[in-house]
């Protein structure tokens, strides 16, 4: 059976979706962008920022399911400028350990709301 996970320490859905879905023992991340929860603004800033801020936001949804950033199986990153790839990867190495997860980067022309980066993911954790 499925179940809806949600947070308010990261963004509500801005569209007919949930932040995340858990089955068993995998949990579905819907595709975060740089939204502040608190305020709803975007932390857009800079690159850094952004990318910084879909971190949080993905991390408050992994440990409202019982996890954290460390039990993400897959991570999807859509980006509007494959350039920065080399500065997600500097990100991701502070955020995360080894074994790092599963991963695909994406350039596409245009996300929601303008914003740089975004990011989707999968995890395992224990039920």
């Amino acid at each position: 059976m499925k179940k809806q996970i949600f947070t308010n320490k990261a963004p509500a859905a801005i569209g007919p979706y949930s932040q995340a879905i858990q089955w068993g023992d995998v949990v579905f991340i819907s595709g975060q962008i740089p939204l502040i929860p608190s305020s709803g603004e975007l932390n857009n800033e800079t690159f850094y920022d952004q990318a910084s801020q879909v971190m949080d936001n993905l991390e408050a949804i992994c440990i409202e399911s019982g996890g954290g950033l460390n039990n993400i199986l897959k991570l999807t990153i859509f980006l509007t400028d494959l350039e920065k790839f080399d500065e997600v990867n500097q990100i991701m190495s502070k955020r995360f350990s080894e074994p790092f997860p599963a991963r695909a980067t994406i350039e596409i022309s245009k996300l929601p709301k303008g914003v740089d980066i975004e990011m989707d993911a999968i995890l395992s954790i224990e039920v």
